[in-house]
């Protein structure tokens, strides 16, 4: 019987590709929860398995030789839990190529320019004081609107990202994808993404994976849990 893997997560786009892993490839996990916004990612027995302090991060009881092992990086464990499991890595070796380019694509470019641009459009001018750069908001509104141009024209060609089969390369794409209009972005001009979009939605092991701990993410916080949040969060600790 598989051991349950220990999940260490908050509910950020990158903790849901893991969580839509997961469920998809039916493994069992325990979940721990780390309040990012407390500052939790910096406690030591997490630094032991996350040296880089971000979400999420995995140990395995039923490693490789069967020894226990610890992964951090999205990518990297949506990588190990394709392997571990023979599931979603792509059925041939050409294929494999195809998911690990366009996952590459997602780490490299659509995960950092995504980020950066609901930083500096949601939460930089609310900042005490405000920071509400133009460039900035520019910058990675037209980055992240480049990047989904991109992503249309390839699933012009392709049902899904890598090919016609459902892959990591989409449970990696599709949580900051799926957030598009807090980037400012339009699916008028997209109607692939669109399409691709509403597709990957409907299964239900992303719906389930979306939905854990869905209920911290949509608490509001009062404003001066707020304020200690964005100084852990935004560069002021660590």
């Amino acid at each position: 019987m598989t051991q349950p893997i220990d999940l260490h997560y908050w509910p950020t786009p990158n903790g849901w590709k893991v969580t839509i892993a997961l469920h998809e490839m039916d493994l069992p996990y325990n979940l721990h929860l780390v309040n990012i916004g407390k500052g939790e990612q910096f406690r030591p027995e997490f630094l032991a398995i996350a040296p880089n302090n971000r979400m999420p991060a995995i140990v395995d009881p039923d490693g490789p030789d069967g020894k226990p092992i610890s992964i951090f990086e999205s990518g990297a464990i949506l990588q190990y839990l394709a392997r571990k499991t023979g599931k979603f890595g792509g059925p041939t070796e050409r294929d494999r190529i195809a998911v690990d380019q366009w996952l590459m694509w997602q780490m490299g470019g659509v995960g950092p320019m995504a980020g950066q641009a609901h930083h500096f459009l949601k939460y930089a001018p609310s900042m005490d004081p405000p920071n509400d750069l133009p460039y900035a908001k520019e910058r990675y509104r037209n980055e992240t609107g480049r990047l989904y141009r991109v992503l249309d024209t390839q699933l012009g060609k392709n049902e899904f990202v890598a090919g016609d089969f459902f892959s990591i390369a989409d449970m990696a794409i599709w949580p900051w994808a799926s957030l598009w209009e807090g980037q400012q972005q339009t699916l008028e001009d997209k109607p692939n993404m669109k399409r691709w979009l509403d597709t990957i939605a409907a299964r239900p092991g992303v719906q389930a994976g979306r939905n854990v701990a869905a209920e911290v993410r949509d608490r509001k916080p009062d404003p001066d849990e707020q304020k200690e949040s964005q100084k852990i969060l935004f560069g002021q600790k660590g």
